[in-house]
Protein backbone atom coordinates (compact mmCIF):
# COMPACT_ATOMS: atom_id res chain seq x y z
CA UNK A 1 0.00 0.00 0.00
CA UNK A 2 1.20 3.64 -1.08
CA UNK A 3 1.08 6.61 1.16
CA UNK A 4 -2.51 8.24 0.51
CA UNK A 5 -0.89 11.84 0.16
CA UNK A 6 0.59 10.28 -2.55
CA UNK A 7 -1.61 8.68 -4.63
CA UNK A 8 -2.41 10.40 -8.04
CA UNK A 9 -5.48 8.48 -9.48
CA UNK A 10 -8.07 10.63 -10.50
CA UNK A 11 -5.42 13.96 -11.02
CA UNK A 12 -4.40 14.74 -14.90
CA UNK A 13 -0.66 15.54 -15.50
CA UNK A 14 0.55 17.41 -18.59
CA UNK A 15 4.40 17.01 -19.27
CA UNK A 16 5.35 19.71 -22.29
CA UNK A 17 8.45 18.11 -23.61
CA UNK A 18 7.24 15.00 -22.35
CA UNK A 19 8.40 12.59 -25.33
CA UNK A 20 12.02 11.65 -24.68
CA UNK A 21 14.79 11.92 -22.11
CA UNK A 22 14.06 13.18 -18.55
CA UNK A 23 10.21 14.18 -19.85
CA UNK A 24 9.25 11.05 -21.04
CA UNK A 25 10.81 9.05 -17.83
CA UNK A 26 8.77 11.79 -15.85
CA UNK A 27 5.63 11.30 -17.20
CA UNK A 28 5.44 7.46 -16.45
CA UNK A 29 6.28 7.96 -12.73
CA UNK A 30 3.35 9.93 -12.78
CA UNK A 31 1.51 7.46 -14.99
CA UNK A 32 2.69 4.85 -12.46
CA UNK A 33 1.80 7.06 -9.30
CA UNK A 34 -1.83 7.01 -11.08
CA UNK A 35 -2.53 9.75 -12.85
CA UNK A 36 -3.47 10.03 -16.51
CA UNK A 37 -0.94 11.31 -18.41
CA UNK A 38 -0.70 13.85 -21.26
CA UNK A 39 3.36 13.91 -22.84
CA UNK A 40 3.68 16.72 -25.42
CA UNK A 41 5.99 17.99 -27.57
CA UNK A 42 6.61 19.05 -31.59
CA UNK A 43 6.93 15.72 -33.28
CA UNK A 44 3.60 13.61 -34.05
CA UNK A 45 5.63 10.71 -33.83
CA UNK A 46 7.40 11.08 -30.24
CA UNK A 47 3.73 12.26 -28.89
CA UNK A 48 1.69 9.23 -30.53
CA UNK A 49 4.88 6.76 -28.82
CA UNK A 50 5.28 8.17 -25.79
CA UNK A 51 1.11 8.37 -25.17
CA UNK A 52 1.18 4.49 -25.86
CA UNK A 53 3.60 4.30 -23.43
CA UNK A 54 1.26 5.71 -20.70
CA UNK A 55 -1.73 3.76 -21.64
CA UNK A 56 1.12 0.39 -21.88
CA UNK A 57 0.93 1.68 -17.83
CA UNK A 58 -2.16 1.72 -16.94
CA UNK A 59 -3.87 5.05 -16.80
CA UNK A 60 -5.32 7.30 -20.10
CA UNK A 61 -4.05 9.89 -22.27
CA UNK A 62 -4.35 11.99 -25.09
CA UNK A 63 -2.00 12.88 -27.88
CA UNK A 64 -1.69 16.30 -28.66
CA UNK A 65 1.43 18.53 -29.89
CA UNK A 66 2.52 21.67 -28.86
CA UNK A 67 5.15 23.99 -28.95
CA UNK A 68 6.37 26.22 -26.39
CA UNK A 69 6.89 29.56 -28.53
CA UNK A 70 3.39 29.75 -29.39
CA UNK A 71 0.66 31.19 -26.82
CA UNK A 72 -1.93 29.67 -29.40
CA UNK A 73 -0.71 26.26 -29.09
CA UNK A 74 -0.40 26.15 -25.33
CA UNK A 75 -3.91 27.29 -25.25
CA UNK A 76 -4.71 24.64 -27.42
CA UNK A 77 -2.84 22.04 -26.00
CA UNK A 78 -5.13 22.99 -22.40
CA UNK A 79 -8.36 23.06 -24.50
CA UNK A 80 -7.86 19.67 -25.42
CA UNK A 81 -6.89 17.87 -22.12
CA UNK A 82 -9.93 19.49 -20.37
CA UNK A 83 -12.33 18.56 -23.11
CA UNK A 84 -11.09 15.08 -22.53
CA UNK A 85 -10.08 15.00 -18.51
CA UNK A 86 -12.12 17.77 -17.01
CA UNK A 87 -9.19 20.08 -15.90
CA UNK A 88 -5.63 19.82 -15.17
CA UNK A 89 -4.08 19.18 -11.60
CA UNK A 90 -0.10 19.13 -12.56
CA UNK A 91 2.45 20.73 -14.98
CA UNK A 92 5.75 19.62 -15.90
CA UNK A 93 7.74 21.58 -18.01
CA UNK A 94 10.69 19.95 -19.51
CA UNK A 95 10.90 21.22 -22.97
CA UNK A 96 14.52 22.72 -23.17
CA UNK A 97 17.87 22.87 -25.38
CA UNK A 98 21.27 23.79 -25.36
CA UNK A 99 24.41 24.47 -27.31
CA UNK A 100 28.21 24.79 -25.98
CA UNK A 101 30.28 27.30 -27.68
CA UNK A 102 32.55 29.71 -26.14
CA UNK A 103 30.09 32.81 -25.03
CA UNK A 104 32.73 35.19 -26.63
CA UNK A 105 31.63 33.57 -30.00
CA UNK A 106 27.81 32.69 -29.07
CA UNK A 107 25.95 33.53 -32.25
CA UNK A 108 22.85 36.03 -30.63
CA UNK A 109 20.38 34.27 -32.34
CA UNK A 110 21.59 30.98 -31.15
CA UNK A 111 21.78 32.83 -27.62
CA UNK A 112 17.73 33.69 -27.86
CA UNK A 113 16.47 30.55 -28.85
CA UNK A 114 18.12 28.79 -26.23
CA UNK A 115 16.24 31.61 -23.50
CA UNK A 116 12.93 31.28 -25.67
CA UNK A 117 12.77 27.99 -25.72
CA UNK A 118 13.81 27.31 -21.97
CA UNK A 119 13.18 30.60 -19.89
CA UNK A 120 10.08 31.84 -22.10
CA UNK A 121 8.33 28.44 -22.82
CA UNK A 122 8.19 27.63 -19.09
CA UNK A 123 6.96 31.29 -18.16
CA UNK A 124 4.15 30.88 -21.16
CA UNK A 125 2.83 27.51 -20.04
CA UNK A 126 3.26 28.75 -16.68
CA UNK A 127 0.92 31.51 -17.50
CA UNK A 128 -1.68 29.74 -19.71
CA UNK A 129 -1.77 26.63 -16.99
CA UNK A 130 -1.59 28.59 -14.37
CA UNK A 131 -4.59 30.68 -14.84
CA UNK A 132 -6.70 27.26 -14.94
CA UNK A 133 -5.22 25.78 -11.80
CA UNK A 134 -6.33 29.48 -10.20
CA UNK A 135 -9.44 29.60 -11.10
CA UNK A 136 -10.04 25.91 -9.88
CA UNK A 137 -7.69 26.99 -6.64
CA UNK A 138 -5.55 23.85 -6.81
CA UNK A 139 -2.52 23.07 -8.87
CA UNK A 140 1.10 21.73 -8.87
CA UNK A 141 3.59 22.91 -11.04
CA UNK A 142 6.92 21.55 -11.34
CA UNK A 143 9.58 23.21 -13.44
CA UNK A 144 12.86 21.60 -14.49
CA UNK A 145 15.74 23.54 -13.33
CA UNK A 146 19.47 21.72 -13.68
CA UNK A 147 22.74 22.32 -11.44
CA UNK A 148 23.37 25.05 -13.27
CA UNK A 149 20.67 27.10 -11.61
CA UNK A 150 22.96 27.26 -8.91
CA UNK A 151 26.57 26.79 -10.46
CA UNK A 152 28.40 27.71 -13.72
CA UNK A 153 29.52 24.82 -15.90
CA UNK A 154 31.68 25.76 -18.68
CA UNK A 155 31.16 26.54 -22.32
CA UNK A 156 27.30 26.99 -22.06
CA UNK A 157 26.17 30.46 -20.76
CA UNK A 158 23.17 30.71 -22.40
CA UNK A 159 21.67 27.88 -20.92
CA UNK A 160 23.39 28.45 -17.33
CA UNK A 161 21.39 31.89 -17.76
CA UNK A 162 18.04 29.93 -18.85
CA UNK A 163 17.90 27.94 -16.36
CA UNK A 164 19.31 30.28 -13.73
CA UNK A 165 16.23 32.03 -14.56
CA UNK A 166 13.66 29.27 -14.35
CA UNK A 167 14.97 28.97 -10.72
CA UNK A 168 14.11 32.32 -10.10
CA UNK A 169 10.83 32.28 -12.17
CA UNK A 170 10.00 29.34 -10.19
CA UNK A 171 10.12 31.33 -6.77
CA UNK A 172 8.55 34.17 -7.98
CA UNK A 173 5.30 32.56 -9.43
CA UNK A 174 5.03 30.11 -5.56
CA UNK A 175 5.21 33.49 -3.96
CA UNK A 176 2.13 35.02 -6.25
CA UNK A 177 0.29 32.51 -6.66
CA UNK A 178 0.32 30.58 -3.04
CA UNK A 179 -3.14 32.30 -1.98
CA UNK A 180 -4.73 30.38 -4.85
CA UNK A 181 -3.91 26.64 -3.62
CA UNK A 182 -1.09 26.36 -6.64
CA UNK A 183 2.57 25.34 -5.49
CA UNK A 184 5.12 25.72 -8.07
CA UNK A 185 8.29 23.63 -7.33
CA UNK A 186 11.40 22.90 -9.77
CA UNK A 187 12.81 19.89 -10.15
CA UNK A 188 17.31 19.54 -10.48
CA UNK A 189 18.42 16.31 -11.93
CA UNK A 190 21.78 16.04 -11.54
CA UNK A 191 23.94 14.23 -14.41
CA UNK A 192 21.56 11.69 -15.74
CA UNK A 193 22.54 8.94 -18.68
CA UNK A 194 20.68 10.07 -21.50
CA UNK A 195 20.48 9.57 -25.35
CA UNK A 196 21.56 13.09 -25.78
CA UNK A 197 24.64 13.27 -23.53
CA UNK A 198 26.01 9.61 -23.91
CA UNK A 199 28.74 10.57 -25.74
CA UNK A 200 29.33 13.86 -23.49
CA UNK A 201 29.23 11.68 -20.64
CA UNK A 202 32.11 9.35 -22.28
CA UNK A 203 34.86 12.41 -22.27
CA UNK A 204 36.44 14.49 -19.56
CA UNK A 205 33.54 16.38 -18.93
CA UNK A 206 31.85 13.35 -17.66
CA UNK A 207 34.77 12.20 -15.88
CA UNK A 208 34.95 15.60 -14.17
CA UNK A 209 31.57 15.32 -13.44
CA UNK A 210 31.82 11.63 -11.70
CA UNK A 211 34.82 13.40 -9.67
CA UNK A 212 32.56 15.75 -8.08
CA UNK A 213 29.81 13.45 -6.98
CA UNK A 214 29.76 12.09 -3.77
CA UNK A 215 27.86 8.86 -4.93
CA UNK A 216 30.46 8.35 -8.03
CA UNK A 217 27.90 7.39 -10.72
CA UNK A 218 25.56 9.49 -12.98
CA UNK A 219 21.95 9.12 -11.58
CA UNK A 220 19.11 6.79 -14.06
CA UNK A 221 16.10 8.74 -15.37
CA UNK A 222 13.85 6.49 -12.94
CA UNK A 223 15.81 7.98 -10.04
CA UNK A 224 13.78 11.48 -10.56
CA UNK A 225 10.47 9.87 -10.17
CA UNK A 226 9.98 10.07 -6.65
CA UNK A 227 10.92 13.47 -6.34
CA UNK A 228 8.57 14.71 -9.64
CA UNK A 229 6.02 12.59 -7.99
CA UNK A 230 6.10 13.98 -4.30
CA UNK A 231 6.05 17.71 -5.96
CA UNK A 232 2.90 16.69 -7.77
CA UNK A 233 0.94 15.30 -4.84
CA UNK A 234 -0.95 16.18 -1.97
CA UNK A 235 1.97 15.52 0.09
CA UNK A 236 3.19 18.43 -1.22
CA UNK A 237 0.80 20.62 -0.33
CA UNK A 238 3.30 23.14 2.04
CA UNK A 239 6.18 23.26 -0.01
CA UNK A 240 6.12 25.72 -2.63
CA UNK A 241 9.31 27.97 -4.47
CA UNK A 242 11.34 25.25 -3.51
CA UNK A 243 14.48 23.04 -5.92
CA UNK A 244 14.09 20.26 -4.98
CA UNK A 245 18.06 18.69 -6.39
CA UNK A 246 18.53 15.00 -7.41
CA UNK A 247 22.04 14.86 -7.95
CA UNK A 248 23.90 12.17 -6.05
CA UNK A 249 25.47 15.25 -3.75
CA UNK A 250 27.11 17.38 -6.02
CA UNK A 251 25.81 20.61 -4.87
CA UNK A 252 26.75 19.60 -1.35
CA UNK A 253 30.13 18.23 -1.90
CA UNK A 254 33.24 21.13 -1.47
CA UNK A 255 36.07 17.76 -0.98
CA UNK A 256 34.90 13.90 -1.98
CA UNK A 257 38.29 12.23 -1.18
Amino acid sequence: MGHPLLDLKNKTAVVIGGTSGIGLALSKGLAQAGANVVPTGRRTDHVRAAAAAIREIGPRSLEVTCDVMEKASLGALLGAVCKEFGSVQILVNCAGRTKRLPTIDFPEDEWNAIIETNLNGTARACQIFGRHMIEQRYGRIINIGSLSSFVGLYEVAAYCASKGAVGTLTKALAVEWAKHGVCVNALIPGVLRTDMNTKLLEGPRGQEFLMRTPMGRFGKLDELAGATIFLASDAASFVTGHLLVVDGGILASGVNQ
